[in-house]
């Protein structure tokens, strides 16, 4: 329950009340600024408040927007001001001065602007306080105190005149979503969000069913007959479609949670990556093995993904800068005025839309090998495209990257025990972060390829040598962003090609899953740090050995053992990692959710 105060008397035919009520609030009237101080100290602390002037006319979900939003400390609209448990003390305090002035005036002859909104003047000292006050965007709906009957006659016309609901179902939709979503997906999705809201689904409830329907469609592809391509293909879009809507019921119905946000962002991701399983599988029955394809491309795209988050980190969260005003940007935002330019740009960058039907569709109709060559040459080509632009962003941007900026990256970069020894004990810089992790990365490369049994070894630890030298210092330079995917490529690659190379039945698969809990552990890395919860404890990375202790245990576990010992160490390991970051992910996550984190709502990756 959550209280809201009306302050003044309701105006005859106002459905103020019954409006705050629909909504979940306990509604209490308040005389002046003195009352509704006192109010305010005799609410829950535990309980959300919400001040709305007793005049408000508007839509319903003018006021929901501003009011239930639970991602934002304050918000307000026009004539309404909410606060979190956590933040009610900012309110208290304009409060006590809004009070004190009202007694001077009354004492010392001052005239008080009884007229005025007090939410609207308590929002106004908010931000001379350097508050940082949320204004939802409102679009076409009305929030509006009138002062005269004439304002009020026409707010009410004006209200009238806007749908409310049609307004509220269309901001259920992402603004910027792929051409496939925006048109395929999109204009029926965002019906089911209701119907799931009006029965009082969650959007947690969605993710997962939307996850269920992913793994049955893995399992469907994993049987390897036609019939079972062609439902995987269909299951997958219906995945796809209830993806789309776990995140708009989360807009409609202003669901957000921490919790609900881990989920949808890990869901996506295992969904994928199972099914890519589930395609090899069902290739394995057939008699083709695509296991190096299947793992091949969930490298490919997780390594993506990383130079998104990176990218992000130092560009858009970690700068000193207000904006891009490189002439790249430029050009790209003069790109995007024009129409077919915007949605050829979003397509060819290959979203998470347009990636699953053309899996889907490739699915139904051809073979899993036809479907991983499509998927590789796509994404190769969305990654050289972004990558390469962003790459130029850096190079002509003029920005000072921040302290924040520089940790984040550091701990994406997820340097071990061994690697953080060498940046102890190191006095000399070999030098810039970049050029260091890419030569070692290019030794480790040269050695696993050189048809010499133990030359990976001496090439990990060259790798791990650098991965230490690289985190010497902060990343701060223009292209360090580009370290930790660079790292990502080099122990994920080195899984890949030394699994290829043992030429036994089962230590591809083996080797996928080793990938796949290392990639999780990553994703979640990301997670927490967008969450602002941090980088995962320092005891889970030294207990999984860091990137590059991973990478040397591979390489020495591929010297020493023959192929089948070699597929059985990869196993278990495979399964240590998972037990252990997935254990220590949801006991976080959970805890998190359960202790009042802030909710956060992920609108869900570009690739």
């Amino acid at each position: 329950m959550s209280t809201a105060i009306l302050t003044g008397q309701p105006v005859p035919g106002s459905s103020i009340e019954a409006d705050l009520r629909s909504l979940g609030f306990e509604v209490r009237i308040a005389v002046d600024a003195a009352h509704t101080e006192r109010l305010i100290a005799q609410t829950p602390k535990d309980q959300r408040v919400a001040l709305v002037d007793a005049r408000f006319v508007g839509h319903l979900h003018a006021l929901r927007l501003g009011l239930t939003d639970p991602r934002f400390p304050l918000a307000a609209i026009p004539g309404a001001l909410t606060a979190r448990p956590d933040s009610r003390s900012a309110i208290t305090r304009v409060l006590a001065r809004e009070d004190a002035t009202a007694r001077e005036d009354a004492t010392g002859g001052g005239i008080a602007l009884a007229v005025d909104s007090l939410p609207d003047r308590l929002v106004t000292a908010l931000g001379d306080d350097g508050a940082d006050v949320h204004r939802p965007e409102l679009g076409g709906l009305v929030a509006a105190v009138p002062t005269d009957p004439q304002a009020r006659n026409e707010a009410r016309q004006a209200v009238a005149n806007v749908d409310d609901e049609a307004v509220r179902l269309k901001s259920a939709v992402k603004s910027r979503d792929g051409f496939f979503t925006t048109f395929f997906i999109s204009p029926y999705s965002r019906y089911i969000a209701r119907w799931c809201a009006r029965r009082g689904l969650t959007p947690n409830q969605v993710t997962t069913a939307s996850l269920l329907t992913a793994l049955i469609a893995a399992a469907c592809a994993a049987t390897g007959t036609r019939a079972g391509f062609v439902a995987a293909g269909a299951l997958l879009i219906c995945s796809f479609v209830l993806d789309c809507t776990d995140g708009q019921l989360a807009r409609y119905a202003l669901k957000y949670s921490t919790l609900g946000a881990w989920l949808d962002a890990t869901f996506d991701r295992a969904k994928e990556y199972a099914y890519y399983a589930g395609l090899a599988l069902g290739a394995a029955r057939g008699g083709d093995d695509v296991w190096a394809l299947a793992l091949g491309a969930m490298v490919l795209q997780t390594c993506r993904h990383v130079v998104d988050f990176s990218f992000n980190e130092a560009h858009v969260v970690g700068t000193d800068a207000t904006g891009n005003t490189s002439p790249t940007a430029a050009f790209s935002d003069k790109l995007d005025g024009v129409g077919w330019t915007v949605w050829m740009r979003r397509m060819i960058v290959l979203p998470i839309g347009e990636r699953w039907a053309m899996i889907a569709v490739l699915t139904a109709v051809t073979t899993p090998r036809i479907t991983f060559y499509a998927l590789l040459a796509g994404c190769a080509f969305a990654a050289t495209y972004t990558t390469a632009g962003r790459v130029l962003r850096s190079l002509t941007r003029k920005a000072r990257r921040t302290d924040r900026a520089a940790t984040a990256l550091a701990d994406l970069a997820d340097n071990g025990p061994l690697a953080s020894l060498v940046a102890r004990v190191t006095r000399a810089r070999l030098g810039a972060p970049l050029l260091v992790a890419a030569a070692g990365t290019a030794v480790l490369a040269v050695s696993l390829f050189s048809g010499v049994t133990w030359a990976p070894v001496a090439g990990a630890l060259v790798y791990a040598c650098t991965a230490g030298q690289a985190l010497h210092r902060p990343l701060k330079d223009a292209l360090d962003w580009l370290v930790p995917p660079l790292l990502r490529a080099a122990e994920y690659g080195t899984v890949l090609v030394l699994a290829a190379e043992a030429d036994v039945k089962g230590a591809l698969p083996a080797a996928f899953g080793l990938v796949a809990a290392v990639a999780y552990h990553h994703y979640d890395t990301v997670y927490r740090i967008r969450g602002n919860a941090g980088a995962p404890p320092a005891w889970l990375v030294r207990a999984i050995g860091g990137h590059e202790g991973r990478t040397l245990l591979v390489t020495v576990l591929a010297a020493a053992l023959t192929a089948a010992q070699f597929k059985a160490a990869l196993t278990v390991l495979a399964v240590a990692v998972a037990l252990v970051v997935l254990v220590e992910s949801i006991r976080f996550w959970v805890a998190a959710h359960k202790g009042g984190a802030p909710a956060v709502h992920d609108e869900g990756e570009p690739a």
